[in-house]
């Protein structure tokens, strides 16, 4: 047995470890999934507010979101206490989060436009910046529970499993109080709550499942690691250089682009160009993150054969053509519309896994160059880039809109641009940047032999 063979059977996940890791991911799912789904949706037919202001909202709080990533990614790198460097982030901000969670599904009573743009646009900068140190930190861990290549795979198996059951749960939740409450200021003020009280208890139950195996794994990195002696803009400029690191931010910004637009513009089609209820939208949401979760298994198991790009590569195309299916969708072709969402959901599996878990595997490659690990700074600048483009993207969403002449909590006919606008934001938009993605994930470099190469390399080095 190799001595990076050895490395890797002493370090195997335990079932509790990447269950404790996944439930974790709760604690970012229910509340920015019923951000992704409704906050545009409630700030434009409940609070009242123009889809452009709505926008602009929305684009500040994601534009402080990204600006904060690289700052908490570097503190956290550099953070020593007795709880390691991810965990004191997670345990402070669990509560702020949960907090303003509640917050933003509040109408104040003051129901001017000048204070409701002020009160939400504080708020949703303070529930950013708990997200970030919540969930930032808890993303680096990935990189840091195991360097084994398919145990990556399973553990950001277990983790997008839950994102995707977070989802689900969210929108089961959301039919539920929609029904049991009339009042629809109500309905939202008690969703929020809800996705506060879990996101906080999750980031504790992850805290202590995951909290002893760090160590172990901390313990093996102190018997190798070094210290690095480039500078500042050496380490940057190996960052930027990093052509699989490029790869990986392209697939997750194309990717999550994608699939966040649709998210955002996916009401305004239901009711709007296919004439259903609100009912109907969380039931074709639900469905295509339930096809998902049940391909998560499927895709998982196949990675561990195929490779991390391949599956992507089969994956990917089946959500571009349910894009264009919904593009081309007329009224009345219920039964087809979800037909569609069960299509969209097999490729949606796929951008779960593949981003995720090539990113740690990145992080190896640059801890071979540079001797330090840093999963916090790189986690940071893929995160950042993402939140920036679905800021911008969101924000566009809302300016097309408000162009376009759509009109607010509008119960008639909307005007032909405006349903002619919700067609295109949720077809050829999302599906030139899927094709993006696709090009990149073909370009990838860094296969599973690659890999134990990597980590071999870094282990010999550092003996």
């Amino acid at each position: 047995m190799s001595s990076s063979q050895e490395f890797h059977s002493q370090t195997k996940l335990k079932f509790s470890t990447k269950l404790a890791y996944g439930i974790g991911e709760l604690s970012g799912s229910l509340p920015s999934n019923i951000l992704v789904f409704f906050f545009l949706f409630f700030l434009t037919d409940i609070a009242g507010l123009k889809p452009g202001v709505a926008g602009i909202i929305v684009m500040i709080g994601k534009i402080w979101d990204a600006i904060n990533d690289p700052l908490i990614g570097w503190l956290s790198d550099r953070t020593r206490s007795r709880f390691g460097r991810r965990y004191p982030w997670m345990i402070l901000g669990a509560i702020p989060l949960g907090l303003s969670c509640v917050l933003l599904w509040t109408i104040p009573p003051n129901n001017h436009q000048t204070f409701m743009i002020i009160y939400y646009t504080l708020i949703a900068l303070v529930f950013y910046t708990a997200f970030t140190a919540v969930l930032l930190p808890y993303s680096a861990l990935s990189a840091e529970l195991t360097q084994d290549y398919n145990d990556r795979t399973n553990l950001i198996s277990f983790r997008s499993a839950f994102s995707i059951g977070g989802s689900i749960f969210s929108l089961v939740l959301a039919e539920f109080i929609f029904a049991w409450i009339n009042n629809e200021q109500k309905q939202y003020l008690i969703l929020g709550l809800m996705a506060g009280l879990i996101a906080t208890f999750s980031v504790y139950a992850s805290v202590f499942g995951t909290y002893q195996r760090y160590h172990q794994v901390q313990d093996n990195y102190r018997n190798y690691n070094r210290s690095s002696t480039l500078s500042i803009q050496e380490k940057l400029r190996l960052i930027f250089t990093n052509f699989p690191f490029i790869c990986v931010m392209i697939i997750y910004l194309c990717s999550w682009l994608s699939v966040q637009t649709i998210a955002a513009i996916l009401p305004y089609f239901v009711i709007n160009c296919m004439g259903l209820s609100e009912e109907h939208f969380t039931r074709m949401a639900i469905m295509v993150q339930g096809t998902a979760l049940i391909m998560m298994i499927v895709w998982s198991h196949l990675s561990h054969r195929l490779g991390k790009k391949i599956i992507y590569l089969m994956g990917i195309p089946f959500t571009i053509v349910a894009e264009l299916g919904l593009f081309l969708l007329q009224p009345g072709q219920v039964t087809l519309m979800y037909m569609i969402a069960i299509m969209a959901g097999v490729g949606i599996a796929t951008a779960y896994i593949v981003p995720w878990s090539m990113l740690p595997d990145v992080v190896d490659l640059d801890q071979l160059k540079t001797g330090e690990r840093r999963e916090g700074i790189f986690f940071a600048l893929v995160v950042q880039l993402q939140k920036i483009g679905i800021a911008v993207a969101l924000f566009v969403v809302g300016k097309i809109l408000d162009s376009a002449g759509y009109i607010p909590g509008s119960t008639g006919q909307q005007p032909d641009t405006a349903l002619w606008a919700i067609r295109m934001i949720i077809g050829p938009l999302p599906i030139t940047l899927l094709i993006i993605s696709f090009v990149f994930a073909y370009l990838y470099p860094i296969t599973q032999e690659i890999h134990q190469d990597i980590v071999s390399k870094i282990y010999q080095k550092n003996r």
